[in-house]
């Protein structure tokens, strides 16, 4: 990952954060299931207790008016982080696995969701620019 300011951080959307916070996520749950099969605990422990904080930091910033998919999302999260207790405490690395596995899928969900915003915003931008060159049109035969 790329070094990120606080400057930078604060310039973000919301929605690019919480893609950054999902590949942060599966960063550390890879270096945890690596630190396990490598037989350095403390170092997988360290690195699970940092995938429950972005759990816990995605769970907060749900928006529940958003609709029944907040709690779906809120559900998920707080089994995805039981399961990370559940492995640290086994050093259990086809536990962690299972929650990398539901956090991939998150996150291709989420940057896909994103990039058809991004051609949504785009459809409406040129759908406004027409609307303004039609009018200008009609305008300019006066």
């Amino acid at each position: 990952m790329d070094f990120l300011t606080k400057e930078l951080i604060y310039q973000m959307t919301p929605q690019k954060i919480t893609g950054l916070l999902y590949e942060v996520c599966i960063d550390q749950l890879e270096a945890a299931i690596q630190a396990i099969e490598a037989g350095h605990l403390l170092e997988a422990n360290t690195k699970c207790q940092k995938v429950n904080d972005i759990l816990e930091r995605l769970g907060v910033g749900l928006n529940y008016e958003a609709g029944i998919i907040a709690d779906q999302l809120d559900t998920l999260y707080n089994y995805m982080a039981n399961q990370v207790i559940i492995g640290n405490m086994r050093k259990d690395p086809v536990v962690l696995k299972e929650v990398l596995d539901i956090c991939n899928r998150l996150a291709s969900s989420w940057n896909e969701a994103m990039s058809m915003g991004d051609v949504e915003a785009q459809r409406l931008h040129y759908q406004k620019t027409s609307a303004y060159d039609k009018n200008v049109m009609v305008l300019n035969r006066d």
